[in-house]
């Protein structure tokens, strides 16, 4: 039941491939999702090769079906996993040699050469091959020999990238190439492949598309056969400049590939060079470590070699990067120590000002025992006294009400960033930084500073705008409660007639300060020299 569960999702999964041309985001889509799956497409193999391994130690008095499921279990091992293919390779020659069948020997020399090309081998593919009689294979076994010879020698001519011995390795290969086409059926899968291979080879790049859309259609076209066909289309766009459609081809062999259980494969190699090109780092990373697994589970040791550099390339790259958000953390880290000098700089203001008001209550109780006898400057005294300290009472408790919101969100903070680090969570950290928003502090602390002194000084708008012709007023919206150049006479009325500190606590200039003040002063009904005695004489409630 299993199995056929496993069998229809492939079935399903595999629609898109077998379709025309798509975009590459929805093929990359298609392959990611296939890589998600991969251990399912792989227990479908395993569970054939299972089924077949059970079936073949059962059959145990029958030489002749122990080398026809010795063929098949090494089918599905050859382009799964070496090793094992290797085991049943030697398997099926000695149960060929127990026939005395001289066909089925050569059948089985050839089926141990493919894989040791497979894994590299060259010595010992050519070795191997050099003990094949060909006249004892049929001639589908004499297609697959004379092309496993062209393989074989082109293959290693890519190898050694050597201009003096490639050249008439290449050509061996184009010969076998040609006598292999003689033993294919015509229109079958195995001549077009064939001769878009020699269309690769001879850079016949129009003929080549050519073959592979024919290739596409063929009624029963394999997903493996249909992977081999795209990378080799592939690889002639690539040379024809035809970077997206090779892209695609790619994506298309690779999801052949993936959904197969396919691990002897070059296009998802292929795929990380070009990704790494063309700056998909992510998905670069992702192919790069899915090829080295694919090279290591098959052991193809050209494969390990050739993805060592490419790999490399990938990693550095990645390094670069986390170094570059670790530089980030960094400005973040700065960013929060001078918000966190910023909160002391304000508890420094808050204590200042709160000396301050200590000492101008001491200067009132003084004056109100020297002047005792006076009953209506006592009178006058003691409502400045009451006024002071009704201002010191609310913006003590409104100040420090604030500043313990502040602590406590600096607290908060540390705590998350030390864990974030701790994890390595370098992405969250950055948005954690980015969530910060010191202009919205700013303006909660305006807003929190408004509403306190506008409820000890309810008539102050109106007072202030007594001292102005009607035009000059200030117009206030909606929802606001002081303009900055209201807050700046706000601060005076409070007793700050420092420009210097002024400026310090709203975050402008001293020269801006300056601008507001003598602007506001030019435009009133009083003399300049005047004008922040009246402010200072506004009455609280």
């Amino acid at each position: 039941m299993k199995f056929l569960l496993l069998l229809c999702v492939m079935v399903c999964c595999a629609g898109p491939v077998w379709a025309g041309p798509n975009t590459t985001d929805s093929l990359l889509t298609e392959l990611n999702t296939a890589l998600a799956h991969k251990q399912a497409y792989d227990a479908q193999r395993l569970a054939r090769i299972a089924a077949l391994t059970t079936a073949y130690q059962a059959s145990k008095g029958s030489a002749a079906a122990r080398f026809d499921l010795g063929l098949r279990i090494y089918d599905e091992y050859k382009a799964f996993k070496y090793d094992s293919a290797f085991v049943y390779s030697q398997k099926v020659m000695e149960v060929a040699e127990q026939l005395h069948d001289p066909g089925k020997v050569e059948v089985a020399k050839l089926k141990l050469a493919f894989i040791l090309l497979s894994s590299g081998m060259f010595k010992e593919t050519f070795e191997t091959l050099a003990t094949i009689e060909p006249g004892r294979l049929s001639d589908a076994d004499k297609v697959d020999f004379y092309f496993l010879q062209a393989r074989a020698y082109s293959d290693l001519g890519d190898f050694n990238q050597d201009a003096v011995y490639r050249p008439a390795y290449y050509a061996k290969a184009l010969a076998y190439t040609d006598t292999a086409l003689r033993y294919s059926r015509p229109g079958s899968y195995e001549q077009l492949s064939l001769q878009q291979f020699l269309a690769l080879k001879n850079n016949r790049l129009a003929e080549g598309t050519r073959l592979y859309e024919q290739i596409r259609r063929l009624p029963q076209l394999s997903l493996h056969q249909l992977a081999v066909s795209a990378s080799t289309a592939a690889h002639m766009a690539f040379v024809g400049k035809q970077e997206e459609r090779a892209f695609a081809l790619l994506l298309v062999s690779a999801i052949a590939d993936v959904k197969t259980a396919t691990k002897e494969t070059v296009a998802m190699f292929q795929l990380s060079d070009y990704c790494y090109r063309r700056g998909d780092l992510e998905n670069a990373y992702t192919f790069i470590r899915e090829a080295r697994a694919q090279a290591t589970f098959y052991k193809a040791r050209q494969r390990q070699i050739e993805i060592s550099h490419i790999s490399s390339l990938i990693e550095g790259q990645k390094i670069n990067i986390i170094e570059n958000q670790r530089k980030s953390l960094k400005t973040y880290s700065t960013v929060v120590t001078l918000l966190a000098l910023f909160v002391v700089g304000f508890l420094f203001i808050i204590f200042k000002q709160l000396r301050r008001l200590q000492k101008a209550d001491k200067l009132i109780s003084l004056t109100n025992r020297e002047l005792r006898a006076r009953n209506q400057e006592l009178y006058q005294l003691n409502s400045g006294l009451n006024e002071a300290n009704k201002i010191k009472e609310e913006y003590i408790a409104y100040y420090f009400h604030n500043n313990s919101q502040y602590i406590d969100k600096l607290e908060a903070l540390k705590k998350t960033l030390d864990t974030q680090l701790g994890n390595k969570q370098y992405t969250a950290v950055q948005k954690l930084a980015d969530n910060i928003n010191i202009k919205k502090e700013r303006n909660e602390l305006f807003k929190g500073f408004d509403t306190v002194f506008l409820r000890l000084f309810p008539h102050f708008i109106s007072q202030f705008n007594a001292l102005f012709k009607p035009e000059d007023q200030v117009q206030l919206a909606e929802d606001q409660l002081l303009t900055t150049e209201l807050r700046i006479f706000a601060l005076i009325r409070l007793g700050i007639d420092d420009s210097e500190q002024i400026s310090r606590m709203l975050g402008y200039s001293i020269n801006t300060i300056y601008t507001y003040k003598t602007r506001v002063k030019n435009r009133s009904l009083v003399p300049n020299e005047e004008f922040e005695a009246r402010i200072q004489a506004i009455q609280a409630v």
